[in-house]
């Protein structure tokens, strides 16, 4: 599948299969993401891989985050708040850098869906993540045991400009 075509066809998955990831495809996962680029190159990212079912289960406890405990894993992203000139491109940077993950894992077959709904506060204290630390964004990794419909999409017409709004 072409890298267009990974883009084009990836779906969120929120079902997954009991089939574990493989340290080979976790590795080329996190190196996607460890290869995304960064304001002045800062890489102001750290990422924990969340693979205990317990960890995984208190993850899964807000509204929208039911199904973390049946994924493979985790990745939670965060983002350096030492940075004070650049911290304004920090969210960004760690999203791309997730990004770059969730596309290399779906040309894996390996499905993922992004998770902005939990509690900072809480996340940060059952994974110790330290104070000059954001989090910016959950990501669950799994196979599907689905295969959600394309969702529409606005036109392009609707939302290109060219030169001008």
């Amino acid at each position: 599948m072409s890298t267009i075509d990974v883009i084009l066809s990836r779906r969120s998955i929120r079902r997954y299969d009991a089939r574990p990831i493989s340290e080979e495809s976790l590795s080329l996962i996190l190196e996607a993401g460890r290869n995304a680029p960064s304001a002045a190159n800062r890489q102001p990212w750290h990422f924990i891989v969340v693979r205990n079912q317990e960890l995984k289960e208190r993850l899964s406890k807000w509204r929208y985050t039911g199904f973390l405990k049946d994924a493979a894993l985790v990745i939670v992203g965060c983002g350096q708040r030492s940075f004070p000139v650049l911290e304004r491109f920090r969210d960004i940077d760690v999203t791309i850098a997730l990004e770059n993950m969730v596309i290399a894992a779906w040309s894996l077959g390996i499905g993922s869906c992004w998770i902005g709904g939990f509690n900072e506060g809480e996340v940060k204290e059952l994974l110790n993540i330290p104070a000059d630390q954001k989090v910016v964004a959950l990501l669950s990794l799994g196979y599907p045991a689905e295969q959600p419909l394309p969702r529409a999409k606005k036109s392009l017409k609707e939302i290109i400009h060219y030169d001008k709004f």
